[in-house]
């Protein structure tokens, strides 16, 4: 599977900048350059020693296309395995496609997406799920993504598949030399000892399991819808969220017509606000259909915020306590935060009224984290903040526990734990050990998914071909 041929592509993002990088990697990655290149202190890069930098010029025949800075690593120590030259040109973007041009035409070709990192792993300088990590550095855009990317890039969660899989595997082969002497009715696996590292590692994928459901929201950004009535204050909270005129804000009802989406980082967790349209019955029909995305909005939100004036609760408990109803039968699973606007407009009275009310809220509805706030002068916005960062398991990024991001990794432990959970009933039930075993081989195959140690062409293909060109 290991490709011969030596590839090249803009490692830098398209456009003009200060600098850009074009890499090189393959056998003949270092006589390619070395064609085109001179040194300014007439050096072969074919005789340089590995890791060195190198100032020259490229050369296109008579014409000399920039003066360049080339990085030279020769394999098996290199990021592919293989000999890789990076260089470092102007970012012009004419000069980047002439350099690239140049060097296809002395026998390289274009990278496919994710083609350096598909040689890396090729090579065994990373696993696969370390592999799938470095896209998702690349895509992190908080500390919590980024943090949690980098954990897995390092393999921590690579060794702890590794260490799952290679204490099973001992295992497996003990029941699989007891089938070489089924006649003689002997057993080498201790079954005792057998049932407690099944134990573990059902314990071990539970773990990995559930921190899914923290590092899928964490990945992707937490979505956070708002929603209520016209002209209560949504688009409002989301400029203040966002400290910037994100949505207009006017007193005419209705003026939300569609959802208003935008992210910000708290304390290193991404959160994805979303505006929405005003619920309310009406014959404006683009307006009806804002309403309808609001309610798709908050099927997928990860919580909802419930806003009301201040001053219409004080006059009309009920109103938000039937809306607070109705949305905690709807979603008993997920977290629903009344929101009490505008409480600069009231006097101090009214205040006092409010408060007294909050117990009643928390009391009828133990979901409901009542907050109060002025969107319109930031009261109570910082304490809003740290209600949605509640929500989240944060223990697991402070603890630097692994969080599984992935899909395709959360799939395979699935398979992995429904075929432990197999063997566990068969030990229970003293089936023969060529049953089991299918069982286990199983089981061993879902956790070798994970790491690539099964793999197929058409799973690297759709793994790679989600990465950017040059990485």
């Amino acid at each position: 599977m290991i490709p011969k041929d030596t590839i090249v592509a803009l490692a830098t993002p398209a456009g003009t900048g200060a600098i850009s990088i074009i890499r090189v990697s393959g056998k003949e990655a270092i006589t390619r350059v070395a064609d085109v290149f001179r040194s300014i202190h007439d050096k072969n890069l074919r005789d340089v020693k590995t890791h060195t930098i190198h100032l020259g010029y490229l050369i296109d025949g008579k014409s000399t296309i920039d003066k360049v800075l080339v990085s030279v690593f020769k394999g098996p120590n290199s990021y592919t395995g293989e000999n890789i030259v990076e260089i470092s040109c102007h970012g012009s973007p004419y000069i980047q496609q002439e350099v690239i041009q140049l060097l296809i035409r002395k026998g390289c070709r274009m990278a496919n997406p994710g083609e350096f990192t598909l040689r890396a792993f090729l090579h065994g300088k990373m696993d696969l799920s370390q592999a799938e990590a470095v896209a998702d550095l690349i895509a992190s855009e908080n500390e919590a993504s980024h943090k949690i990317a980098m954990q897995q890039m390092r393999g921590g969660f690579s060794n702890q598949i590794k260490l799952l899989r290679e204490e099973l595997m001992n295992f497996a082969s003990l029941i699989e030399l007891e089938l070489d002497f089924s006649e003689e009715d002997v057993e080498f696996a201790d079954r005792t000892e057998f049932q407690e590292l099944l134990n573990r590692i059902e314990a071990a994928l539970k773990t990995l399991i559930d921190s899914f459901a923290t590092g899928n929201v964490i990945k992707k950004g937490i979505p956070i819808a708002i929603v209520g009535a016209p002209n209560v204050g949504k688009s409002t909270l989301l400029n203040a969220l966002l400290n910037e005129d994100r949505a207009i804000v006017s007193e005419v009802a209705g003026t939300t017509r569609d959802t208003i989406e935008d992210e910000i980082t708290i304390e290193g967790i991404g959160f994805r606000f979303i505006d929405t349209a005003g619920i309310r019955k009406t014959t404006d029909i683009v307006e009806q259909i804002g309403i309808s995305k609001t309610f798709e909005k908050m099927d997928k939100a990860a919580v909802v915020l419930v806003l009301m004036p201040a001053n219409n609760f004080i006059a009309n408990k009920d109103a938000l306590y039937s809306e607070l109803g109705l949305l905690n039968e709807k979603y008993p699973e997920k977290p629903i935060i009344a929101i009490l606007n505008k409480i600069d407009l009231l006097n101090p009275k009214e205040l006092d009224v409010l408060n007294s009310t909050l117990k009643e809220i928390k009391n009828r509805y133990s979901q409901t984290e009542p907050v109060l706030i002025s969107a319109k002068s930031g009261i109570g916005i910082e304490e809003l903040k740290v209600t949605l960062l509640s929500f989240i398991n944060t223990g697991l990024l402070r603890n630097n526990d692994t969080v599984v991001t992935n899909s395709r990794h959360y799939n395979a432990l699935l398979s992995a734990l429904e075929e432990i959970k197999k063997v566990q009933e068969g030990l229970e039930e003293e089936i023969s050990s060529d049953l089991m075993a299918i069982d286990i081989r199983q089981a061993l195959y879902h956790l070798g998914e994970i790491t690539g140690e099964i793999t197929t062409d058409d799973l690297l293909g759709n793994i790679f071909a989600n990465f950017c060109i040059g990485k």
